[in-house]
């Protein structure tokens, strides 16, 4: 279990710290609960003063009854959970993509493509090849450019199981080898003598997919739809980002899926068409109507048009999917109350009530008082002060606050806005420091000790400490501790 401490510093910068690495012998929530109150209890943290923790969605992490972050605030009522922003994208993208048969159908047959492709090393070989060709041919053609890092060949990407940005990335590099990797499954689909039965039939099944019209739609559609999230989701990943500022994250993605949902359609069927005729793929009549080429016939088949079919069953479908996902899983009361924070006219009253209904611990009703006066004199401050109107996230705030000596003055609002900037937006300081593991417990190095791994993933994370760190101050003090034989 990987244990990350964040907190706001004295100069109001956010800092994620990793403390430690603990073997657990079950992920049983009480177990969990016990082995973190013990290590909190070693390093002398008061416990009283947790405001905010963050996991994955997991069962024993955030069950409401008996989950971890039910047992944490049993003991600490203000420690307010919050599911990993991360983690809620990528399950957002999982429910959209599962709820649509089709578009569910795709992402199996992406799986297919590319295990048939890059099965060996062969075949990647041949991909290359073809790819190769391909760019020769276009530049002969004219209708595309050289020069330094363009034209590079690449390859089929996996998709991971634990990262949706890695399924973004396998479609990328599927539009862009498709030529090629047709090519490889003809190939292998011809080689009667080098390949099996079931290889061919594996190829000729990835074959047939990819030259399918609506393969090629969902393909593009995926496409679009996950370039428009991918920002979202590496800015979810950033250690310093503040929880409001990820909100507003959300608030724009969803805009611009819905601005895409309304007006591109017509972009997104002329761009599918031209990629179809390019590459010889069969583009039906959107005007005739629809039968279905997957399923037996149907009661409703000849009763709408194909345009009808792949405009609302798959392009609105997808994309409302996808909305009502994020808005149901990025709903938070704590968040929207302190969205003010960052407008240009806070609502006192908003904020008064956050602070009495979430963090009643940490303000007495005198200070309650105050913190409405200090708010009425910051939202006039803030249409004359320049530095401080020109603030856009909750971090930048309070950094400013401390840069422009306002925080003594402010000092109420300053606490409201640290409190918030305590709680975490995901786990990826977690996730980095069991990739970090990968590094050290390594096949050579397996028996290493559980402090001694901890030990150097400490150093390892946090660089930026340890560079602080004189080597010959740490050997004098490694000397003191007791006499040498030798010199050091």
């Amino acid at each position: 279990m990987a244990r990350v401490v964040r907190f706001v510093d004295e100069e109001g910068m956010i800092q994620e710290r990793f403390l430690d690495l603990v073997h657990v012998r079950d992920t049983l929530s009480t177990n969990l609960k016990t082995s973190l109150w013990k290590q909190l209890l070693h390093y002398q943290f008061d416990v009283s003063k947790i405001r905010g923790q963050g996991y994955d969605g997991a069962s024993n992490m955030r069950g409401k009854w008996n989950g971890l972050q039910a047992l944490v605030l049993e003991e600490c009522p203000y420690a307010y959970y919050v599911h990993c922003f991360a983690h809620r994208l990528q399950l957002a993208l999982v429910c959209a993509s599962r709820e649509v048969i089709p578009v569910h159908q795709f992402f199996t047959y992406l799986v297919d493509i590319v295990n048939v492709v890059c099965a060996s090393s062969k075949r990647h070989d041949e991909l290359q090849k073809a790819k190769a060709s391909e760019v020769e041919k276009l530049l002969e053609l004219g209708e595309i450019n050289s020069g330094k890092g363009q034209n590079q060949l690449g390859t089929l990407r996996r998709a991971g199981d634990t990262r949706w940005g890695s399924h973004y990335n396998s479609v990328c590099s599927l539009i862009k080898m498709f030529d090629a990797t047709r090519v490889v499954l003809a190939g292998i689909i011809d080689d009667v003598a080098h390949t099996t039965f079931a290889q061919r039939g594996d190829a000729d099944g990835a074959w047939r997919n990819m030259q399918s019209f609506e393969f090629v739609f969902i393909l593009h559609l995926i496409e679009k739809v996950m370039g428009k999230t991918e920002i979202l989701s590496q800015a979810l990943q950033s250690k310093s980002q503040d929880i409001l500022n990820a909100m507003e994250l959300v608030s724009a993605t969803k805009i611009t899926l819905n601005n895409y949902r309304n007006d591109g359609w017509d972009s997104l069927i002329k761009e599918v068409t031209l990629f179809c005729n390019k590459h010889i793929i069969e583009v039906p009549d959107m005007k005739a109507p629809f039968t279905s080429t997957r399923y037996r016939a149907r009661k409703n088949d000849l009763q709408f048009t194909f345009e009808h079919y792949y405009r609302v069953d798959l392009f609105i479908s997808t994309l409302d999917k996808q909305i009502h996902e994020l808005n149901s899983r990025f709903t938070i009361e704590l968040l929207s109350l302190s969205s003010s924070l960052v407008s240009k006219v806070i609502n006192v009253d908003q904020i008064c009530l956050l602070v009495e209904k979430f963090y009643p611990e940490d303000f007495t009703d005198q200070e309650i008082t105050g913190l409405r006066r200090q708010l009425e004199l910051f939202n006039v401050e803030l249409s004359k002060n320049i530095r401080l109107s020109s603030v856009s996230t909750l971090s930048d705030l309070c950094k400013t606050l401390v840069k422009t000596n306002k925080r003594e003055e402010y000092a109420l609002v300053d606490r409201v806005v640290r409190l918030i900037l305590t709680l975490p937006v995901s786990t990826a300081t977690t996730e980095r420091g069991f990739s970090a593991m990968k590094i050290f417990k390594n096949r050579l190095r397996n028996k290493m000790a559980d402090e001694y791994l901890t030990n150097s993933l400490v150093i390892y994370i946090e660089k930026e400490i340890d560079n602080k760190f004189d080597s010959e101050d740490i050997i004098d003090e490694f000397k003191n501790l007791k006499g040498r034989r030798a010199e050091l």
